[in-house]
């Protein structure tokens, strides 16, 4: 087998009910994966749930029940989320599976045995919301930072990993590598992290304290660290201890948010890996965060957005096309529900719906339901030619940069030029005439409404894979599995029947 592009979602944790930005990083992920696919590159795609920590023991504990009940109940919904948001993942992983807890003692038992993890007493601070140890330098201004919630000052025996031995490894490694962390500038985020000495990290809780996590191999008073379990689950999906981990092993994109890059993903996880010989991943990339005014959103606030609340409403493609069209990539962005339905009535409903509902009702009135072929070329088709071929070269470069809500203006752009092109040559005017050229025109304005339709929705295929499967099978064709094949204008269309007449977009009201 060939080497897989591997790229994973941070595995979402098990305390509460998905909300916009798990949703928006899974569908980010997914465009990826769908558009690499269509370019010929074999996928393995790995999202999952992380269902061990305090947080879930003291939840379960609340409730009166067993903290793997929550834990199923979560997973049902952030998979049936998946599943409704259309999520191609090759594989969904849960931190609570067996697989996954025999890797994980297998590489505690390493580096025990390596003698990079130690035991010693530790007397300081602990952050309840985060399951970790914090220090006085973590402060502002004297206050512990609301993100840290309740901490308490504990003293007791743990376990830890040599983590500062590798510090300055990190540090040129990250420097070294412009590409591992896109978009470039979150380095020096995680630079800016590292200019402190690190601490060696604990990575055992006693059962005590504890009890819902993985088991430490040499010490069963122990369970170890969540974040430790967590980041793990990478190489659980790619099939660590298997011959087949070198055909999916490096990740090439690690898909996470910018908080959680520092230190998780930047700082214990390369270090984790570096210690026990596995190559790092290629590449990070860190997307920003949904803000409500220009704050984050939060659930104690009460301002996070349910995905499947507008899924309902608007569909799935609706909300994929938002997210991706309103995010800049590694850069915040601005969530409002007039928003939403501003770009849903304006962009999907007038113009790409509006486009296809137009064509269906003309093809079936003023062609017997048959797609004609172009019969001449004119200067308002070659306007539209010459708009196609300027997209073609842009939106593939933009696709490979991660420019998606570049890519998808450029598209609506040629949705606009096509829906220019019908207005001018005006179809339903052009079938009342009797002159032979009308005709000729009527023909071949159906004929490349059709065509630039069929490449537009191919080009929307990662975003709004439904939607293009439904454009091209109103055009008499099935969804396409490569771009190679079927991204040059050309007149494969005639003779094929259109579909039914539909509406894709029903015009939303407030």
């Amino acid at each position: 087998m060939s080497k897989r592009f591997l790229i994973t979602t941070a595995i979402d944790y098990a305390n509460g009910s998905p909300h916009i930005g798990h949703a928006y990083e899974k569908i980010l992920t997914d465009v990826i994966a769908r558009y690499k696919r269509l370019s010929d590159v074999p996928v393995h795609f790995v999202t999952g749930l992380d269902e061990h920590g305090q947080k879930v023991q003291m939840s379960a504990e609340k409730k009166g029940i067993e903290p793997l009940e929550i834990c199923d109940s979560l997973a049902e919904e952030f998979q049936s989320l998946c599943q409704r948001l259309n999520i191609s993942n090759d594989d969904y992983i849960r931190t609570t599976e067996t697989r996954h807890k025999k890797v994980v003692q297998t590489l505690l038992q390493k580096l025990f045995d390596e003698g990079k993890i130690y035991k010693a007493d530790y007397n300081g601070y602990y952050s309840v919301r985060q399951e970790q140890f914090v220090t006085e330098k973590e402060k502002v201004n004297g206050q512990w930072p609301k993100l840290y919630g309740e901490v308490n000052e504990i003293t007791e025996s743990n376990y830890f990993f040599k983590l500062s031995e590798h510090q300055d490894w990190l540090i040129d490694t990250i420097r070294s590598d412009a590409s591992l962390i896109y978009p470039r500038f979150r380095s020096a985020d995680v630079l800016n992290f590292l200019k402190e000495p690190l601490n060696d990290l604990c990575i055992s809780r006693p059962k005590e304290r504890l009890s819902w996590g993985i088991e430490l191999p040499f010490d069963d008073g122990f369970v170890t660290y969540v974040w430790f379990d967590a980041l793990v689950n990478y190489i659980t999906a790619a099939g660590y201890g298997t011959e087949s981990f070198e055909d999916y092993w490096p990740a090439d994109y690690h898909v996470i948010g910018k908080d959680i890059l520092s230190p998780p993903h930047a700082v214990y996880w390369p270090i984790m890996l570096k210690a026990l010989g596995i190559p790092l991943p290629k590449h990070y990339l860190v997307h920003g965060w949904w803000l409500n005014s220009g704050s984050k959103m939060s659930k104690s606030d009460g301002d996070v957005v349910n995905p499947l609340d507008l899924i309902n409403t608007y569909g799935a493609d609706a909300f994929r096309y938002f997210v991706i069209c309103e995010m800049n990539v590694g850069q915040d962005s601005d969530f409002s529900e007039e928003l939403f339905q501003k770009r849903y009535n304006s962009d999907l409903a007038n113009d790409l719906g509006n486009l296809v509902s137009r064509l269906l009702n003309m093809g079936h009135r003023f062609a017997d339901g048959i797609i004609p072929k172009a019969e001449i070329e004119e200067a308002e088709e070659k306007v539209v030619l010459e708009h196609w071929k300027s997209l073609k070269s842009d939106i593939f470069d933009l696709y490979d940069t991660f420019q998606f809500h570049k890519a998808l203006e450029k598209i609506f752009s040629f949705i606009a030029e096509l829906n220019r092109y019908t207005e001018m040559r005006a179809p339903w005017k052009l079938a009342k005439s009797e002159d032979a050229k009308d005709k000729l025109r009527l023909a071949t304005t159906l004929a490349t409404m059709s065509e630039g339709l069929r490449l537009a929705s191919i080009l929307l295929q990662p975003v709004m894979p439904q939607t293009a499967e439904n454009i091209l099978n109103s055009l008499g064709q099935k969804s396409v599995e490569l771009f190679s094949d079927h991204v040059e204008w050309g007149t494969q269309l005639a003779g094929s029947s259109y579909g039914e007449k539909s509406i894709l977009f029903p015009k939303k009201d407030r």
